[in-house]
């Protein structure tokens, strides 16, 4: 599909709609907390209030809203749609890891809180009424056993250090873990005169919003990609090695022009071999598919994208997506700034492909250190020059004490982010390249008073 140009108020109106819907979505997931506190607030709480039955109180409402983060969690996690439409799939999986640590806070409290005071009513250390806990007949000891599988996912996402060691399957099996330790805990949620009983108003609304939460999670996490897959039926056609590293891989199917798929969107791969058919790769599509044919473009850098860059002719292949907003659909100003840098070239050729530009209305500036580092240039020239777009290429090593996103050689010659974007405020930037990096060239666009709606961000590491 091709982007029609859009006046510049009709961008303008198509971004405010975005960022409305953004705030709604951030409102519904806020609403869903309060509703946390209005339905334990009516719910009367103990009969007698004591040092006790306060710390008790503190707690469940702490596990309560905790749990609601876990499942607002489980949601972002979805690849919901109308979520990938409003703020992009990377963006909520943004969201997704910044609640992680807040919901484990929140659990740790709700068990501490318990315990404390029920030793407090009971007369018993902590420690005996832990182990009381645990042992006693109302399914406590399972939750105590979801929490620790709980913690060990939060652990192993938010401390990058932990993280690295383990492959992407092996931490993925851990992540899976969650969803485990929460089904573990419903069973002491819903008993008898609990704030979940299954005889009051409020378990419907909970039940509700764990149908919402997995229920997501299993149609377009596993039933739409296994039904789209089937529908498609992608294979590989052939590898083509772009540089020693990197390989383009083209596939064909049915009605692939279905998908409506944008420039600068990626998808969930599975290539089915015995190597790989267990590990799901983001890659972006590195041209616009057609009704028949769609090419990504994978550089190996670690074990599972080197099996797939050796896939043969005739694969099959299955995928979830297409996600994100790195399109042309983001756009809100009249003229268009892009820069990537490495393997990040791979959306922006699809992008710029996917764009109807007026002459002189886009600078596109490409980053790579060596020969074997310039994937895809000559497509994005041809593209430049079929559309009157000026290119700015800068080989080569980055200046000395890595605080500049550009090469050596341009800050030598006093190159600026104003100087490489002359039109820079009238501009929607796109950035697409190692976290680092990209990070950089933020930093200086924000520098010079460039909006955050103007900046698209495309990180690669998702």
């Amino acid at each position: 599909m091709t982007m029609q140009t859009l006046p510049d108020d009709g961008r303008r109106r198509r971004s405010d709609r975005r960022a409305r819907a953004t705030g709604l979505l951030k409102a519904v997931f806020w609403l869903t907390v309060a509703m946390t506190v209005v339905l334990f607030g009516l719910w009367g709480g103990p009969e007698r209030l004591t040092p006790g039955t306060a710390l008790t109180s503190a707690g469940t409402m702490a596990g309560l809203i905790g749990t609601d983060l876990v499942l607002v969690m489980v949601f972002l996690a979805a690849r919901v749609p109308l979520v990938d439409r409003i703020v992009g799939h990377d963006v909520a999986l943004a969201w997704h890891r910044t609640l992680g640590e807040p919901a484990l806070y929140l659990i740790l409290a709700h068990f501490a809180l318990l315990t404390v005071g029920r030793a407090t009513e009971n007369g018993r250390n902590v420690a005996a009424e832990t182990l009381a806990l645990i042992g006693g007949p109302d399914d406590t000891g399972l939750a105590y056993l979801g929490l620790a599988t709980f913690l060990v996912v939060v652990v192993t996402s938010a401390v990058a250090a932990i993280r690295r060691w383990f492959s992407h399957e092996a931490w993925f099996a851990v992540h899976a873990l969650s969803y485990l330790g929460i089904v573990m805990a419903l069973p002491h949620q819903s008993m008898d005169g609990a704030v979940l009983d299954p005889r009051s108003n409020r378990y419907v609304y909970w039940l509700t919003l764990y149908a919402i939460a997995f229920g997501a999670m299993l149609v377009f996490r596993v039933v739409v990609p296994i039904v789209r897959s089937a529908r498609h039926g992608l294979r590989v056609t052939h590898v083509e090695r772009i540089a020693p590293d990197v390989v383009s891989i083209h596939l064909a199917g049915r009605r692939l022009d279905r998908l409506r798929a944008a420039g600068g969107q990626y998808a969930i791969w599975r290539f089915w071999t015995r190597a790989t058919w267990f590990h799901g790769h983001p890659v972006s599509l590195s041209a616009v598919p057609t009704a028949t044919t769609a090419r990504i473009t994978v550089r190996a850098l670690g074990k599972g994208s080197d099996r797939i860059s050796r896939v043969r002719p005739g694969t099959r292949v299955g995928f979830a997506g297409v996600f994100g907003v790195f399109t042309a659909a983001a756009r809100r100003s009249p003229r268009l700034a892009v820069v990537a840098a490495g393997v990040g070239v791979t959306p922006v050729r699809a992008l710029l492909e996917d764009s109807r530009l007026q002459p002189s209305e886009a600078t596109i500036v490409l980053r790579g250190r060596g020969e074997d580092d310039r994937y895809l240039w000559d497509e994005v020239s041809a593209l430049a020059a079929t559309t009157g777009s000026r290119l700015v290429l800068m080989p080569g090593s980055r200046a000395p004490g890595g605080d500049s996103w550009m090469s050596a050689q341009a800050v030598q010659e006093g190159n600026v982010i104003e100087k490489v974007f002359p039109d820079l405020s009238d501009s929607d930037l796109y950035v697409c390249g190692p976290p680092a990096w990209a990070d950089a060239v933020v930093r200086d666009a924000r520098a010079t008073g460039l909006p955050a709606a103007q900046i698209h961000l495309e990180r690669f590491d998702w």
